[in-house]
């Protein structure tokens, strides 16, 4: 994935940008101050649930299908294992998200505002406006989309695709972002709907999928010049024609150039 981590240049320049690197963990984070060696506690104790449970339950990590909860598990895991069941996935589809969603509100004790971003899958808590630039592949919409996020807003901002990087996908979509109150949500969901995109015909199900979970705000499909927004998502365009912003199941076309 690390090819297309270019995207980490587009980062808020109001606030102190930093990286944190542990075993298979890789994050951006940008705050009010360096939280580098907060951050490394954090990514420590999270990762650490996870691989310890793991050790004790191998089936959490291999599994493509939703397992039951466990009220005896770390916070983390119940969250993953939540979120797998609402979206019909198997709990490591939130692994990113959860890694993310945990670890950013474990800074909020030490800044107001984190952006914080693992593989694509993104926390943010601000206190300004955000613009967050979508990256799919070689679709001509790629980075000409933004999401806007308002003052004051926590959410989870999620990226799935069939077509970049390595993650395990069954859909063909370019790029799939969620919108959600939380990251873990966010990311499985953006994997269970890019799943049920084969091609442009299917953009507008998986949208209303995405759309009756519990917890997700709005989401956008991206599929070669297709794209679909659905929910409370605001889409900053290139094109002059409005944009498709709060819509139910919209679709529209570009062409090349």
């Amino acid at each position: 994935m690390k090819q297309t981590r270019f995207y980490r240049n587009w980062v808020a320049s109001d606030l102190i940008n930093f990286t944190v690197v542990d075993n298979e963990t890789d994050i951006s984070i940008s705050a009010e101050r360096n939280l580098e060696n907060e951050t490394k506690k954090l990514v420590r104790r999270y990762r650490k649930d996870i691989v310890d449970y793991i050790k004790r339950n191998p089936g959490f990590e291999t599994s493509l299908k939703p397992l039951p909860g466990d009220d005896n598990a770390p916070g983390i895991i119940k969250a993953m294992l939540k979120a797998g069941l609402l979206a019909g996935v198997g709990p490591m589809a939130a692994v990113a998200g959860a890694i993310s969603e945990f670890v950013g509100k474990g800074l909020l004790r030490f800044t107001s505002q984190v952006i914080l971003e693992n593989g694509g899958d993104i926390f943010i808590k601000t206190t300004q406006e955000r613009k967050i630039g979508i990256y799919a592949g070689t679709s001509s919409l790629s980075k000409k989309i933004a999401i806007k996020i308002k003052p004051g807003v926590m959410c989870g901002v999620c990226t799935s695709s069939g077509t970049i990087g390595h993650s395990l996908s069954f859909g063909k979509a370019d790029a799939v972002i969620l919108v959600a109150q939380d990251t873990i949500i966010a990311d499985a969901v953006a994997t269970a709907t890019c799943n049920r995109v084969k091609n442009e015909a299917d953009i507008e199900a998986a949208l209303n999928f995405a759309k009756n979970i519990e917890g997700v705000i709005g989401a956008m499909v991206i599929y070669r010049e297709k794209i679909g927004s659905i929910g409370d998502i605001e889409l900053i365009l290139p094109s002059p024609e409005p944009s498709p912003q709060r819509g139910e199941g919209r679709v529209r076309g570009k062409k090349s150039g």
